[in-house]
């Protein structure tokens, strides 16, 4: 026999098309009987709450205009606009009223060292210089304040 006898088109034909055959059957036996992989690790979704930073404003107190109907700013540097800070309550907090005035009904308690944005008064009832306050990460953080428990800060 003669190597051309041996290797015609019908012996390689027939050689690729049991070579395919092999394959075939080696690829869907490898994916019936393989070893499913599991993760551990759970899918945990995440909630986000995004806080957005404060605008840059001046560290100093604004300039007085000259207005004969507004009321005198108060001396100690609080005035609109600027940051202040809950101090001198001997770590009892301050009540942030809904209203100026020892009458108002206490929204919540302020504790010493928290920040919050002055955005109106000052007010003066009841023997005290009232500002309403709101503190800037937390819009419902809002309420009227006695200044004799608060000190003007620089803006962060």
């Amino acid at each position: 026999m003669t190597v051309q006898q041996l290797f015609n088109k019908w012996v390689i034909l027939g050689a690729l098309l049991l070579t395919g055959f092999l394959l075939l059957i080696t690829a869907i036996s490898i994916g019936v009987t393989g070893a499913r992989q599991t993760s551990d690790v759970g899918f945990a979704p995440a909630d986000v709450t995004v806080i957005p930073a404060p605008t840059l404003t001046s560290g100093a107190p604004p300039t007085p205009t000259i207005d004969p109907f507004a009321p005198t700013p108060a001396p100690t540097g609080i005035a609109l606009g600027n940051y202040v800070q809950i101090s001198g309550t001997n770590g009892e907090g301050l009540r942030i009223r809904s209203e100026p005035g020892l009458n108002g009904n206490p929204e919540f308690l302020g504790f010493d060292s928290e920040v919050f944005i002055v955005q109106d008064g000052p007010r003066s009832v009841d023997g005290y210089t009232w500002w309403y306050l709101v503190a800037p990460y937390d819009q419902s953080r809002a309420g009227w304040a006695a200044a004799d428990f608060l000190t003007y800060i620089p803006a962060p």
